[in-house]
C-alpha cells in the first residue's frame, strides 16, 4: 500500500514498465527506479531528468514539491545509471537522449503542458529533446557547457589510458551515485554538448536556470553563457553563493526549497493567460 498519495510509479503501466526495465537492467535500489506522481486534476506535467552517474533519487524531493501544487512528473532514469560504472562506460549520449524521448512521448499522452527539468548533464539532455518537442518551459538545476576538471575537454583519449576517476569518499548519498565515474562517459558528454551549443540559438521556450559558486563540478560561467545563447525571450538566471553546491536537489543544497518555490511559480506564471517578458 502506497503512503504517497500522489505515487502513481506502480499504477501508471508505462511507469511500471519503465521501472521493470531498470530492474532487469540492474537497478537493485529502489529508490533510484524511475517515478511518476500524479496528483488529481493535473493538467501540467514535468519531464525530470537527473545528472552524470545519478539516479532519478536526485529528483524525488522536487517531484513531491510538484505533486503538492498540483503538478504531476516523471523522473526517467537515463541508461548505465543506478547500475555499475561499467554499464555506463558503453553507453552513449543518444542512448540517454532515447530515455528522454521515451518520458516525452509518456507525458505528452495525458498532460497538455509538459516542462523540462533538468539537474546538470540532464540540462543538456533537456535542451537537445526541447529542439524536437514542443515544451512549455524548462528549468535547469546548474546548466553547464564546460566542466571544471582541466582533463575533461581530453576524456575522448584518456578513457583508453585511464578508464575511470575515483571520487573520494562522501555522504550516506553516495550510495545513489557512482564512486567510480567512467571517463567514456565524460566524452559522451563532451559530444552531447558539443551538439547541444550548436542549438541554443534555435531554442525559444521560456527558461529558469540556478547555478551555484559553490559548485566544484561544473564551470557556472558556462551556465551562463548557456543561457545567453538561447533565443528564448522569458529567461530568468540565478546564481547563488559559494554555499550553494553542484546537485541543487537535495539536502545539500540549503537553498532548496526557495529554489522550488520559485520553480512552481515560474510554472503557474507560465500557466496564466499572459506570461510576462522578464529579464532578470
Amino acid at each position: 500500500m502506497k503512503t504517497d498519495p500522489f505515487d502513481h510509479s506502480e499504477t501508471n503501466q508505462d511507469c511500471k514498465n519503465l521501472r521493470q526495465h531498470a530492474q532487469e537492467e540492474g537497478v537493485s535500489e529502489p529508490s533510484d527506479l524511475p517515478f511518476m506522481l500524479r496528483p488529481p486534476g493535473a493538467t501540467s506535467a514535468a519531464l525530470l531528468v537527473h545528472g552524470f552517474t545519478g539516479t532519478p533519487w536526485e529528483m524525488r524531493l522536487f517531484g513531491e514539491e510538484l505533486a503538492i501544487a498540483g503538478i504531476a512528473s516523471l523522473a526517467i532514469r537515463l541508461p548505465g545509471h543506478g547500475t555499475s560504472p561499467e554499464d555506463l562506460a558503453k553507453k552513449r549520449w543518444e542512448d540517454w537522449y532515447d530515455a528522454v524521448q521515451v518520458g516525452y512521448n509518456i507525458l505528452r499522452k495525458d498532460y497538455s503542458s509538459i516542462y523540462g527539468i533538468g539537474m546538470s548533464t540532464g540540462c543538456l539532455l533537456i535542451l537537445a529533446a526541447a529542439r524536437t518537442n514542443p515544451m512549455s518551459g524548462l528549468v535547469l538545476f546548474s546548466p553547464y557547457l564546460r566542466i571544471q576538471h582541466w582533463l575533461a575537454p581530453y576524456a575522448g583519449w584518456l578513457k583508453w589510458f585511464r578508464p575511470y576517476q575515483v571520487k573520494p569518499e562522501a555522504d550516506k548519498s553516495q550510495k545513489h551515485y557512482y564512486r567510480r565515474r567512467p571517463v567514456a562517459g565524460i566524452h559522451q558528454i563532451n559530444r552531447l554538448t558539443k551538439r547541444v551549443r550548436s542549438q541554443l540559438p534555435l531554442i525559444t521556450c521560456p527558461v529558469l536556470a540556478f547555478n551555484g559558486e559553490g559548485d566544484q563540478t561544473v564551470d557556472i560561467e558556462s551556465g551562463r553563457e548557456l543561457i545567453d545563447r538561447m533565443a528564448s525571450e522569458i529567461k530568468d538566471y540565478l546564481c547563488y553563493g559559494t554555499d550553494v553546491p553542484h546537485v541543487l536537489t537535495r539536502e545539500e543544497n540549503p537553498y532548496r526549497v526557495e529554489m522550488f518555490t520559485q520553480t512552481i511559480e515560474f510554472i503557474q506564471r507560465l500557466e496564466g493567460p499572459e506570461p510576462a517578458v522578464s529579464t532578470r
